[in-house]
Order: structure tokens, then C-alpha cells, then sequence
């Protein structure tokens, strides 16, 4: 499989359909490992219908995390084309959080998260976390 990541400032509200949501605790990356795998991701999720994208990324950061306290921003719009997908490009919201406290308890998918100072050798999307990554810390400069 082949994907190629955009990044844009914005575009259309409806063409949004995730929110992936890039977190530090403690200045310490947050990531998540899913009980079904064995590699590591940043939190984030499909939109619900008739949800507002920021209610997506706050939703998606508690359930995948059990962040409490935390202040969260939008970076920018990303999209996807991948070649398994008949090359549609499918849309995204960028956002980073700073995480003061977490549940004791995780309540989702998710197994357990990882706190640390280096990004994972085995991400669980390598053609595209990676990417969002240096984008956000480009443009966070």
C-alpha cells in the first residue's frame, strides 16, 4: 500500500472526517496501543454524524486516553490518498493536546497508553503518523 499526506489550512467542514489528536504529558508524547495490536498510534477517530470536529478530537482524546485535563488546538486540515482506496482523498483535522491528568481506568479499544520522549519504531499507520507528526512540529514552531 502507497499514501501520500496533504496538509492545508482548511477546507470545507463537511469533507472532515476524522480528528487525529497529537499529545504530550509531562512533555512526554502520548500513544496509544489497541488491544487487537501491537503497535503504537497517536489518539484519534472517525467524526459521528452531525458531530463538530473539535467535539471529535476532545471525544476521541478521552476515550483513547482518559486525558481529564488538558487544553487542545487545532494545527491544520490533513488528507490521504491511498492506493488501496481507489485513490480518494479522505480528509482530517490536525490538533495537539497538552495533557495535565489522565483516569486512572481506560474504557475504550485501547489497551494501554505509552508516555515517552521518542516517537515508536512501530507505528501502527508508518506511511502516515509519521507525517503528521513532522507537520505539527513544523508548523508549532
Amino acid at each position: 500500500m502507497k499514501a501520500e499526506v496533504k496538509f492545508y489550512d482548511r477546507v470545507d467542514d463537511g469533507l472532515l472526517k476524522f480528528a487525529v489528536i497529537i499529545a504530550k504529558s509531562n512533555g512526554k508524547w502520548v500513544f496509544c496501543k489497541h488491544r487487537d495490536r501491537e503497535t503504537l498510534e497517536v489518539p484519534g477517530g472517525h467524526r459521528e454524524p452531525g458531530e463538530q470536529i473539535e467535539d471529535t478530537a476532545e471525544r476521541e482524546l478521552q476515550e483513547e486516553t482518559g486525558a481529564i485535563d488538558y487544553t487542545i488546538v487545532p494545527i491544520c486540515v490533513y488528507s490521504v490518498i491511498r492506493d488501496d482506496k481507489d485513490g480518494e482523498e479522505s480528509f482530517g483535522m490536525l490538533y495537539y493536546a497538552d495533557i495535565e491528568t489522565f483516569e486512572r481506568e481506560l474504557h475504550s479499544e485501547i489497551e494501554k497508553i505509552v508516555l515517552s520522549e521518542h516517537l515508536p519504531e512501530n507505528w501502527t499507520y508508518p506511511l502516515i503518523q509519521p507525517k503528521l507528526m513532522e507537520e505539527a512540529a513544523r508548523r508549532m514552531q
